[in-house]
């Protein structure tokens, strides 16, 4: 069996993506204040900081699959960035859309932040397309 082999930029990816873990860790524990009722929030706020905990730690783990397969394909250029990059960054911005959309005392609706969501989902969808096409090719 041959040893898998990561390109520079694939392992340094890596490398950060891995120590997001600990913020999605300290964010477990935020939970566990939020549902024993030590941080006053309203339900939407709840609802939302549970999406935004569930999607960075399902995202973090499904981009970290991502790169293990990106140096398999062969593309270059735009492609192999957008196919390295997207997963890992629609973590990073879909959490962020739910946690900063629901700031704020008393909120029950998302403000105008939700556009990262939105965001992130474009990178999400870009990332395993160009991802999924490259392996296919």
């Amino acid at each position: 069996m041959t040893p898998l082999q990561l390109s520079q930029p694939t392992q340094v990816i890596a490398g950060a993506v891995l120590l997001t873990v600990v913020t999605i860790e300290f964010g477990g524990w935020f939970l566990t204040r939020i549902v024993r009722g030590a941080v006053p929030m309203t339900p939407f706020q709840q609802t939302f900081a549970r999406a935004g905990h569930a999607h960075a730690g399902v995202l973090v783990t499904l981009g970290l699959v991502c790169l293990l397969f990106v140096d398999a394909t062969g593309l270059d250029g735009v492609a192999l960035w957008t196919a390295r990059l997207g997963v890992p960054a629609a973590a990073a911005l879909m959490s962020a859309g739910f946690f900063l959309s629901s700031l704020g005392r008393d909120a029950t609706r998302p403000n105008r932040l939700i556009i990262l969501l939105w965001l992130g989902a474009l990178c999400l969808a870009a990332g395993v397309l160009t991802l999924g096409i490259g392996l296919l090719t």
